[in-house]
C-alpha cells in the first residue's frame, strides 16, 4: 500500500518529517504526541496507511497485532506497564489525523473524561 503524501503520520513513518520515535517494530512505529494529555502520551501507528482501526483490523490483523504489541512495549518502558490505549475513529470521536493511531497514555493515575 502506498503512503499518502499529505498524511502527517505517513511523513513520520517515511522519515521525511522529524519526530521523536520511542519504539518500532516491523509493522509499526511509536512517537511522542506533540500535545500530551498525560505524562506519557505516545502515538503508535502502523507503517502502512489505514484511516481507522476497523479498516486496519479488516485489512491486516497482523499489523494491528504489531501496533498493540508496540503499545505494550512502550507502556512497559515508559509507564511501568500501566496504561490506557485509545483509538479514536472519526471526527465526532476526536480523530483529527486520518491515519489510524493508538494513544498510549500513562505515567499517573488517569481519570475518566471521555468528552
Amino acid at each position: 500500500m502506498s503512503l499518502p503524501i499529505e498524511c502527517l503520520f505517513c511523513k513520520f513513518v517515511a522519515g521525511t518529517l522529524p519526530t521523536e520515535i520511542v519504539g518500532q517494530n516491523e509493522r509499526a512505529i511509536a512517537f511522542r504526541d506533540i500535545n500530551p494529555q498525560a505524562p506519557v502520551h505516545v502515538l503508535v501507528v502502523p507503517r502502512e496507511h489505514y484511516a481507522d482501526v476497523a479498516t486496519l483490523a479488516a485489512a491486516s490483523p497482523e499489523a494491528l497485532a504489531d501496533v498493540i504489541a508496540l503499545a505494550q512495549e512502550v507502556a512497559l518502558n515508559e509507564a511501568d506497564g500501566e496504561y490506557r490505549l485509545i483509538f479514536n475513529s472519526g471526527p465526532l470521536a476526536g480523530q483529527s489525523v486520518f491515519h489510524v493511531h493508538g494513544h498510549v497514555l500513562g505515567g499517573k493515575k488517569l481519570g475518566w473524561n471521555p468528552a
